[in-house]
């Protein structure tokens, strides 16, 4: 019975081993995937499950379907094809940030309306339908009246960085907002590039001078740059400015990606994780690891390819015949985030040159890990087997 039970036990790690190494190795499409993930995040959210991301984050409820609308809209430009169903679902995710549950931690008072965060992140999700090429002239005559809205409230602050909440303002934010000023430009007609180029001057002089970075919050004080909100920075910024935007990427991959993922404070720099970041393990975030694949997709830094194959193969991914969940289904929102950047590429930005450092030399330790106890198990397999026959 033991020697049948320790074969068993070597079988089942031959075959993780196996799957885990074709997850490492093989080649990937990732769109079929991320479809598979929509379909079970649009069930998971009409289950409610966005109102139950607002118990667990700030902007939870916002979030789910915000990423649920933006992923939907990079599986439309990347598959011509989808174009017509990626709009209906990313207008239906759009309708329900502006909803009463999607406006209702923000505060209407502020300028632009409901803070920068809610402005940014939905104006940019209007961008995208604008890209879809499926939209009508009242859609239109919306994302121009929410970008003069921005615009604005961003010529007449004294600072680049708008309110999010009275009193707090974070730069992910305005950059967000930015970046859906510059696809206006693009899409509809050039308006707002002087606007543009005064907040990239003015960010220029209010970097982190201990990273050289754009900070993690403005108001109430000035904190450093952390790895939580410049994985979305570095995500957007590429989109406003291509040259700084590479200069400040590869800053960011310096002095905060490790070979194990994401670091929430720079190399050398502890400090606690927060809703911001998550739960930290040796000093890395998980979400910020995240993120940081969909901003390596965009620069098109191969650092896109580990993160993505690493994912694949800690993140516990369960597939059907329609649906994709990872880490159990337990965190929809967890999904969307890596829905999104796994889906990732340019709204309207040019492709970036491509960064060196692609070599598959990163894979050898995993294949070790993999392995190793499947080979300890048959190596004692055999000496069982030949102690028996001694």
């Amino acid at each position: 019975m033991l020697r049948k039970l320790l074969i068993g036990v070597a079988v089942i790690a031959t075959l993780v081993a196996g799957v885990g190494t074709a997850r490492l190795v093989l080649p990937t499409d990732p769109t079929p995937g991320v479809v598979k993930q929509l379909t079970y995040l649009r069930a998971e959210i009409e289950a409610g499950a966005d109102h139950a991301a607002q118990q667990q984050f700030p902007e939870g409820y916002f979030f789910l379907n915000a990423l649920y609308g933006l992923t939907w809209v990079q599986v439309g430009l990347a598959d011509p094809s989808r174009a017509v169903d990626a709009t209906r679902e990313a207008r239906w995710a759009l309708d329900r940030l502006k909803s009463p549950d999607g406006t209702a931690v923000f505060d209407a008072s502020l300028r632009p309306k409901y803070g920068v965060f809610h402005a940014g992140w939905t104006n940019w999700l209007r961008a995208g339908l604008i890209a879809l090429k499926q939209s009508d002239a009242a859609e239109i005559d919306e994302f121009t009246s929410a970008s003069v809205e921005l615009a604005t409230a961003f010529r007449t602050a004294r600072t680049p960085y708008l309110q999010a909440y009275p009193g707090q303002a974070w730069p992910v934010d305005s950059t967000v907002a930015i970046a859906s000023l510059s696809a206006y430009d693009e899409l509809v007609a050039p308006r707002f590039g002087a606007t543009t180029a005064r907040w990239v001057a003015a960010v220029k002089t209010k970097l982190d001078p201990g990273t050289g970075l754009m900070p993690h919050q403005a108001t109430p004080e000035t904190t450093g740059a952390r790895g939580s909100s410049q994985s979305i920075i570095q995500r957007f910024l590429v989109e406003i400015d291509p040259a700084f935007a590479r200069a400040q990427y590869e800053t960011f991959r310096d002095r905060f990606v490790t070979r194990l993922g994401v670091r929430e404070y720079p190399k050398g720099v502890g400090g606690p994780g927060d809703v911001d970041s998550g739960p930290l393990i040796l000093g890395l975030s998980l979400s910020a690891t995240v993120v940081t694949l969909g901003a390596a997709v965009v620069q098109h830094d191969p650092l896109a390819g580990r993160l993505a194959r690493q994912g694949e193969l800690l993140g516990l991914p369960l597939t059907g015949l329609t649906t994709k969940r990872y880490a159990f289904g337990l965190m929809p929102i967890g999904d969307a985030f890596l829905a999104w950047s796994r889906s990732a590429r340019p709204l309207v930005a040019a492709e970036q040159p491509e960064l060196e450092g692609g070599s598959g030399w990163w894979r050898v330790p995993w294949l070790v890990v993999l392995w190793l106890p499947a080979l300890l198990l048959w190596s004692l397999v055999r000496f069982r087997r030949s102690r028996r026959r001694h």
